[in-house]
C-alpha cells in the first residue's frame, strides 16, 4: 500500500470512527433519559468541530506517519495517550465554562462516557486497518526489500528471525559481506552478493529500503564507511546491539519480533514539533513576502537597470533525502557567472558580482525569494543550506558524514550560517557540517527560534557570516 493510499484510507477511518463515537455519545446523552437536559444542544455543528479537533491532535501526535511493521499495541498506546491528553484540555474547558456562567452540569462525567466510547470505536478502527495491512504484508503486498551487513552468527540469526516473521514486511535479498573470502557463500538460500565496497550498487539493483548491520566489534570502521554510504538515500538503518552494551545499559533497543535492534539516526525531533515547525515556516514566510513586497518591487527594478540578465536566479540544489529542486534568489552575479569556469563557490570579493549584487548581499535580501521555497515546503527557515548535486557528491567522497545534511529539509539559514563564514575551502565546509550535525542532532523548535533571532541581530547589525 502506498503512503498516500494509507493516509487517505487512515484519515476516512478515523472520520467514520471519530463521528460515530460522537453519534452514540449523542443518543446516551439526549435519547436514554439517563441524564437531564435544559436545552437541547446542536448536534451537527459540534460533530464537526470534534472531529477536526481530533484530526489536529492526531495530526500532530503523529497517528498519521507511515506505519511499517509496528505493532498494534504501540498504536493503541498512541492513541490512549493522545486521547487522554484531548480529552483532558475538553475537561478543562468544560471546567471552566461552568465555572465562568456558575453552573453545576453533568457534563463533566459525559466526557469520561465520550472517551470511552472514543477508545472503543476508533481504536478498533485502527486495529481492523493494521490487521489488513499486516495481512498484506504476510501475502506479500507492501514489503520492502532488505539487506544484511556482514555474515557471521549475528547475521544468520537476524535472517532466522526475519523469515520466521513475514509480517515484518521484509524480504532480505543478499548479505553483504566484509571480506572477500565470503563472496558467494549462502545461508537459507540468500547469497553473500559481494562486500560493502559495492553497497550501492547492490542497493540500487534490489530498491533496498531496509539494512540490518550484523557486524563484529573489529569493524568499526566498515559500520562508518556503510552509514556514509546510506546518507540521503532513504534507508532505515538498523543495528544488532553487542549483548554486553544491552545488559550494561549502553545501547537504547527496539524488539521486533523478540530481535534487538538500534534504530541508527532515527528522527530525533518530536512529531508535533516537526508539524509545528512547518506551520511556523508557512506563517513566517507568507508574512516575510507580504511585508516586503516593496522592498522586492524595488529590487527588482534596480537589478534589471544593473546589469543585463533576469531578476532571479533559479539553481538545482539537493533537498530533503536528496530530492532535486530549484532554489530561488535574486541574482547578485552577472549573467551565466560560471559559464566558463563550471561549478565553483562564491568568495570574498567574488569579481563576478554586481554593483547591485553587492547591495543586496550586504544587506541580506537576496535571501527573500527564497519564501516562496519554504512555503512550497522545499525548504524550511532553519537547517542546513541546499547544496548542488555536484558538490554533494564531491564533498561526500572527501567527508564522512557529509550526506548526513539531507535527512532534513534545508534552510534559509542555520547554525552553520551565523557560526561560520562563507564556504572558499573544503576546510570551511568541514567547519560548517560539524555546525550542521550538530543542529540535526539536536533539532528542537527552541534552537530554531534561537537561530532566527541570531540571523535577525545578524541582518540588522551587519555582524557574523551566512551564505
Amino acid at each position: 500500500m502506498s503512503k498516500s493510499k494509507e493516509k487517505i484510507l487512515l484519515l476516512l477511518t478515523d472520520f467514520i470512527t471519530i463521528n460515530l463515537a460522537w453519534l452514540v455519545y449523542s443518543y446516551i446523552r439526549l435519547q436514554t433519559g439517563w441524564f437531564v437536559l435544559i436545552i437541547a444542544p446542536e448536534f451537527i455543528l459540534p460533530m464537526l468541530v470534534i472531529y477536526f479537533y481530533w484530526l489536529i491532535i492526531f495530526t500532530f501526535v503523529g497517528m498519521y506517519r507511515t506505519w511499517f511493521a509496528s505493532s498494534r499495541f504501540d498504536e493503541i498506546s498512541t492513541l490512549f495517550k493522545a486521547s487522554f491528553f484531548g480529552v483532558f484540555l475538553l475537561f478543562f474547558l468544560i471546567f471552566i465554562d461552568d465555572y465562568m456562567h456558575n453552573v453545576a452540569t453533568a457534563t463533566r462525567i459525559l466526557i469520561f462516557i465520550y472517551w470511552g466510547l472514543f477508545l472503543l470505536f476508533v481504536g478498533s478502527g485502527r486495529i481492523i486497518i493494521r490487521s489488513v495491512q499486516r495481512n498484506l504484508l504476510i501475502k506479500g503486498i507492501g514489503r520492502r526489500n532488505g539487506l544484511i551487513i556482514g555474515f557471521n552468527s549475528k547475521a544468520k540469526e537476524v535472517l532466522d528471525s526475519v523469515l520466521t516473521a513475514p509480517a515484518l514486511g521484509i524480504d532480505i535479498k543478499a548479505f553483504v559481506a566484509v571480506n572477500n573470502e565470503n563472496i558467494g557463500k549462502d545461508y537459507k538460500d540468500i547469497k553473500v552478493e559481494n562486500t560493502t565496497d559495492q553497497l550501492v550498487e547492490i542497493m540500487n539493483k534490489y530498491d533496498v529500503k531496509e539494512i540490518i548491520i550484523a557486524l563484529e566489534k573489529e569493524d568499526h570502521d566498515v559500520l562508518v564507511d556503510v552509514i556514509t554510504k546510506t546518507e540521503g538515500r532513504g534507508v532505515n538503518l538498523k543495528i544488532v546491539p553487542d549483548l554486553y552494551e544491552i545488559l550494561s545499559g549502553q545501547a537504547r533497543t527496539s524488539q521486533i519480533y523478540g530481535m534487538p535492534l538500534i534504530d541508527i539516526m532515527p528522527e530525533l525531533m518530536p512529531e508535533w514539533e516537526k508539524k509545528l515547525k512547518r506551520l511556523m515556516d508557512i506563517f513566517i514566510s507568507f508574512l516575510i513576502l507580504v511585508l516586503s513586497s516593496p522592498i522586492t518591487l524595488l529590487t527588482a527594478v534596480a537589478i534589471k537597470i544593473d546589469s543585463k540578465g533576469p531578476v532571479f536566479f533559479k539553481q538545482e540544489r539537493l533537498g530533503q533525502n536528496g530530492k532535486p529542486f530549484n532554489v530561488i534568489k535574486f541574482r547578485s552575479m552577472i549573467q551565466d557567472a560560471e559559464k566558463y569556469t563550471g561549478p565553483v563557490w562564491s568568495k570574498k570579493d567574488d569579481p563576478r558580482v554586481t554593483r547591485m549584487g553587492k547591495f543586496v548581499r550586504k544587506v541580506r535580501i537576496d535571501e527573500i525569494p527564497q519564501m516562496f521555497n519554504v512555503l512550497k515546503g522545499e525548504m524550511s527557515l532553519v537547517g542546513p543550506r541546499p547544496e548542488r548535486a555536484y558538490f554533494v557528491e564531491k564533498l561526500s567522497q572527501e567527508i564522512p558524514y557529509y550526506r548526513r545534511r539531507l535527512k532534513v529539509r534545508p534552510g534559509v539559514t542555520g547554525w552553520a550560517q551565523i557560526k561560520h563564514k562563507y564556504d572558499e575551502s573544503i576546510e570551511d565546509v568541514k567547519i560548517k557540517l560539524k555546525y550542521d550535525l550538530f543542529y540535526i542532532e539536536n533539532m528542537s523548535l527552541r534552537m530554531d527560534f534561537k537561530i532566527l533571532l541570531r540571523t535577525v541581530y545578524v541582518v540588522l547589525f551587519a555582524k557574523g557570516h551566512y551564505d
